[in-house]
């Protein structure tokens, strides 16, 4: 039910919506879920682009029965952490600040970051960093925003605690890898509108092939698995071969795979396009994809020589 726990039948829901193309945020007003819980479950579970509804499933059957960490012994004097804590908290505060986070915020992140397993609450946050509650609030509402920080009930009383937990690096990870390749197709389809011999296509060009670059080396094919690098040649070969768009149920089909496995292997090609180099894959409707060639991998004046 809406709020309780994703259900098996829920992620097979989401695995087909993301074959389909939909956003986080569509997927969870269909499901009447928060955006943040649907982008946790796809963070957890769909590394590489790889969300299998049974896997996913699966998974959450071992957290569930993983048994919870023993809280640490957390340095503090007198309730209060130890000058050593309150020294290194200020300063990785400070490096954070530097990349542009907010340096209160960035002291809130840091204090969550080394709390125990249980998190802390606003109240923890005020009295460690002695400041005011405003400021705390405003920095937990910036954290929870960018997914680096989540919240949970205080089993001893109504209070809630703050947490960093174990997804938040994957999550981030995923989002910037994400994002450079999402920049790199939406810089190559610029391209195609505006022409590769204009100055605006020249530039799209460069900038294309540096997010594509930066999405290859911070995502690269070495992290996936033999088998899914395998199925990403096959759906390739399968296009190419076909030389028409083709549905996902006909590729499925074709192919003799399970649907969650044809679907696998396209929405690796969606995030790591450069497998597909020099071709690209393009979904023309919903579930319907072909192979283009890529607007960047030839000059103007090449693609006027193939042309005539």
């Amino acid at each position: 039910m809406p709020g309780g726990r994703l259900t098996h039948e829920d992620r097979i829901r989401i695995a087909a919506w993301l074959a389909d193309g939909l956003g986080y945020a569509e997927i969870g007003r269909r499901l009447g879920r928060p955006t943040s819980t649907i982008s946790r479950e796809v963070a957890r579970n769909g590394a590489f682009g790889d969300y299998l509804a049974d896997q996913a499933q699966q998974a959450a059957g071992r957290r569930a029965r993983r048994p919870k960490p023993a809280r640490p012994v957390e340095p503090t004097t007198g309730g209060q952490p130890t000058e050593a804590v309150r020294g290194f908290v200020d300063q990785f505060a400070m490096l954070l600040a530097a990349t542009g986070l907010p340096r209160m915020t960035a002291r809130v992140f840091v204090s969550l970051l080394t709390a125990d397993a249980s998190g802390l609450t606003a109240g923890d946050l005020v009295h460690r960093l002695q400041v005011s509650p405003a400021s705390v609030s405003k920095s937990i509402g910036y954290l929870e925003a960018v997914e680096l920080v989540v919240r949970h009930p205080d089993p001893g009383g109504g209070r809630e605690r703050y947490i960093v937990d174990d997804e938040v690096w994957l999550r981030a990870w995923q989002a910037d890898t994400s994002a450079h390749g999402e920049i790199a197709t939406a810089a190559r389809r610029g391209i195609e509108i505006f022409g590769a011999g204009t100055a605006a296509g020249v530039r799209l060009g460069r900038m294309g092939q540096f997010f594509a670059r930066l999405t290859e080396q911070m995502g690269g094919s070495s992290t996936l698995t033999e088998t899914a690098v395998r199925d990403v040649l096959a759906v390739l070969a399968a296009l190419a071969h076909a030389g028409r768009p083709l549905t996902l149920d006909t590729l499925a089909t074709a192919l003799n795979w399970p649907r969650d496995r044809a679907t696998a292997a396209l929405n690796t090609l969606r995030h790591q396009p450069d497998l597909a180099d020099p071709l690209a894959l393009r979904a023309i409707a919903p579930a319907t994809y072909t192979l283009t060639a890529r607007p960047d991998r030839l000059s103007p004046e090449q693609r006027l020589a193939l042309e005539n």
